[in-house]
């Protein structure tokens, strides 16, 4: 058995009802299926366990990562020190609060939640089916797709902070922009969110998000582990058709390739690691800005 480090040992110690993971491969929470060992994930099932891990982040002088569903996270190889606290499958739960109005925690996936407000006869999530993310992640930054963004129906945001305090923040003040929120600048966690919602037929809602499905599966990797979109928007153009035209599609760094299916997106081949990925992003960022002058930022949070 592999010996505990002395962080390990005394998080054990503060944190004995805590479900956590020693040596956890970040491979295994990424949908890259990418990084090294973190060398203490925690699991907290609640929003008090969630405050309890954090106040013994602070006394052990450690600053936690928040990992959601991994799908827009490339980990290091070398693993990551100190904590990760994942929260998919952990803070669940979602409740129908009046007639258009959904609570949804942070650790469900986008598509459960577009399924459930399906279920209760709402509409506003569909553009979330199919998107691999947690709320958690996917409120941090303003995920979106198919022309909808979470700031389209987003009421209101419960953020934790490193104390343990919860406050509420609307809809106005979280200030969403495109792929961002005041989280990236304002250290917090988001723990629910409440998303106001439009009465519709369960039958159209449901022939939508079947739509939507079809046209992801025809156009995107969904065989190969990715990170979705691997790079933001820019402004006046589009990435894919950017990567398109300066003929990258199926460039490749080791086991990182940009799909042949979807320009857009950088898939793991089979043994990538987060050094071939990197690579994979800078270099076609150069080369797209060598032939169009547009530099193409990464969407993927590289740690």
């Amino acid at each position: 058995m592999t010996d505990l480090t002395v962080f390990q040992r005394n998080i054990a110690s503060l944190l004995p009802d805590t479900d956590l993971k020693f040596y956890e491969p970040m491979s295994r929470h990424t949908s890259f299926r990418i990084g090294g060992e973190a060398e203490v994930m925690a699991f907290p099932k609640t929003c008090e366990e969630l405050a309890s891990v954090l106040k013994v982040s602070v006394i052990l002088d450690t600053k936690p990562a928040i990992l959601g569903a991994g799908t827009n996270i490339l980990a290091p190889d070398e693993g990551v020190p100190g904590l990760v606290i994942c929260l998919k499958d952990c803070l669940s739960g979602m409740e129908l609060l009046d007639g258009d109005r959904i609570r949804v925690m942070a650790g469900v996936t986008m598509t459960r939640a577009a399924v459930f407000a399906a279920g209760n006869g709402l509409s506003g999530l569909e553009f979330a089916h199919g998107i691999p993310g947690s709320i958690g992640g996917g409120v941090y930054m303003n995920a979106g797709a198919y022309g909808g963004e979470i700031k389209d129906i987003c009421e209101s945001v419960d953020v934790m902070d490193m104390a343990g305090n919860v406050r509420t923040l609307t809809c106005d003040q979280m200030e969403f922009s495109y792929r961002h929120s005041i989280l990236e600048e304002q250290e917090g966690i988001v723990v629910r969110a409440v998303f106001r919602l439009e009465k519709k037929p369960e039958a159209q809602i449901r022939e939508r998000m079947k739509e939507l499905q079809g046209k992801r599966s025809a156009s995107q990797p969904l065989d190969l582990p990715s990170a979705g979109s691997a790079f933001k928007r820019p402004v006046g153009a589009y990435a894919a058709a950017l990567i398109d035209q300066a003929g990258l599609k199926g460039y490749r760094v080791g086991g990182a390739a940009i799909s042949e299916k979807h320009a857009g997106f950088a898939v793991n081949l089979g043994g990538a690691t987060a050094a071939d990925m990197r690579k994979l992003l800078e270099q076609v960022s150069d080369i797209v800005f060598e032939k169009s002058g547009i530099r193409l930022e990464p969407e993927v949070r590289i740690w």
